[in-house]
């Protein structure tokens, strides 16, 4: 394979760039194994690691300067073509690992990668960083064990306790920076939104539930017309389109609404542990972590739901019901969150209440014996293997 940059000096470069050679030249066929993704996955990390750690490196010798540079950065950016942006988040990381010793160290092995490193330095502060120091250990091992959502999540968790006021103060700031916009543009209006994480779970459930509704009828028209269930792509609009008009649809009502009537309350549900009185603990549903204190302005507003779940059996609806309802079924939603198979994340209110041990098989509906799956999730779990298999 030819190729246009200068042949490394380093015989271990010019090693890599062989294996990466030889590994090009391979039928993609011939490596899209489980075990061979894993592994690509812990080595880029791995890759990713030597870069930062050289680009740190290269910007503390300042081999850059000889050529006029003024940074290394700038130097980085002209001679390898990376945006500023890419080049300055490397030297960051580089420069951060320091501070962190034992993620140094997992991102070596590839345990992890740099997007755990980013959001460690993240919650970096002078309040912080002595906490930091002591909790490395443990919130290393959550980047190793925990798909990345449910780690930013601890982490936002592990930040507040360390620093309550710091992530109040946060919350307001983002609550500052709210800003929407829409411009006329030569193909029609353009824009942006910004909300924090409140108001945009609002307007983002409402804009989802008017979506929904748009797509069930378009559904219905689509089965209406073809006489059987259609595909995807048979719909009357695509989901981008969908959005758009459930967006103008919210607009329309809400130019159409008296000014005299009554305001509905906002649609979004907030999940607050018992270790909220105590500690910090609050989320929005199927969401991010929120600051305790940023709730305060919409509680003479909102509608509270208690939710208990009590050692032992307790049991809300008799244990020889067929299905779960009501109390039953919402708690268990808030337990789960989404659906319970590894490799899935839709959020529980759009999934499947199954029995864990089957309904006819004696397992009784209660807390304990349930979990949320999606549909698909939940239609494999009692498909038959195929003859031989």
């Amino acid at each position: 394979m030819e190729h246009s940059t200068l042949a490394p000096a380093n015989g271990l470069l010019a090693k890599l760039r062989e294996g990466i050679d030889d590994l090009i030249e391979t039928d993609p066929s011939l490596r899209c194994d489980a075990e061979t993704i894993i592994f690509l996955e812990r080595e880029l990390n791995r890759l990713h690691y030597v870069m930062s750690t050289s680009v740190a490196e290269f910007d503390q010798w300042g081999e850059w300067a000889p050529d006029g540079a003024q940074t290394a950065t700038a130097w980085i950016d002209t001679r390898c073509h990376l945006p500023k942006k890419e080049a300055r988040t490397q030297l960051r990381r580089g420069k951060a690992l320091a501070s962190f010793p034992l993620a140094a160290a997992a991102w070596a092995a590839g345990d992890i990668g740099a997007a755990h490193l980013d959001a460690l330095v993240r919650v970096k502060s002078p309040v912080t960083e002595v906490a930091l120091a002591r909790d490395e250990s443990l919130l290393v091992d959550y980047a190793r064990t925990m798909k990345f959502a449910p780690f930013s999540n601890a982490l936002s968790y592990w930040e507040q306790l360390a620093d309550q006021d710091g992530t109040e103060e946060a919350a307001l700031a983002r609550q500052a920076r709210r800003d929407v916009y829409l411009v006329p543009g030569p193909g029609g209006y353009l824009g942006k939104m910004q909300f924090d994480f409140i108001e945009g779970a609002i307007v983002a459930q409402e804009l989802e539930r008017r979506a929904t509704a748009l797509f069930e009828a378009d559904w219905a028209e689509a089965k209406e017309r073809l006489g059987r269930d259609p595909r995807p792509h048979e719909l009357a609009r695509t989901p981008a389109q969908r959005r758009a008009d459930a967006l103008v649809e919210m607009a329309v009502r809400s130019a159409s609404t008296p000014a005299d009537a009554q305001r509905p309350e906002p649609h979004f549900s907030v999940l607050v542990g018992f270790e909220a009185l105590a500690g910090r603990m609050a989320q929005i549903e199927g969401g991010p972590v929120v600051p305790v204190g940023s709730l305060l302005p919409l509680m003479d507003r909102a509608s509270f739901e208690r939710i208990v779940f009590a050692p032992g059996k307790r049991i809300e609806c008799s244990v020889t019901s067929r299905f779960f309802t009501g109390a039953t079924r919402r708690a268990i939603e808030v337990r789960n969150l989404e659906c319970c198979h590894e490799y899935c994340d839709l959020s529980a209110d759009k999934c499947q209440m199954d029995h864990i041990v089957p309904y006819s098989e004696g397992g009784p509906t209660t807390q304990e014996n349930a979990q949320v799956l999606c549909p698909r999730h939940n239609r494999a779990r009692y498909e038959r293997p195929p003859p031989g298999g």
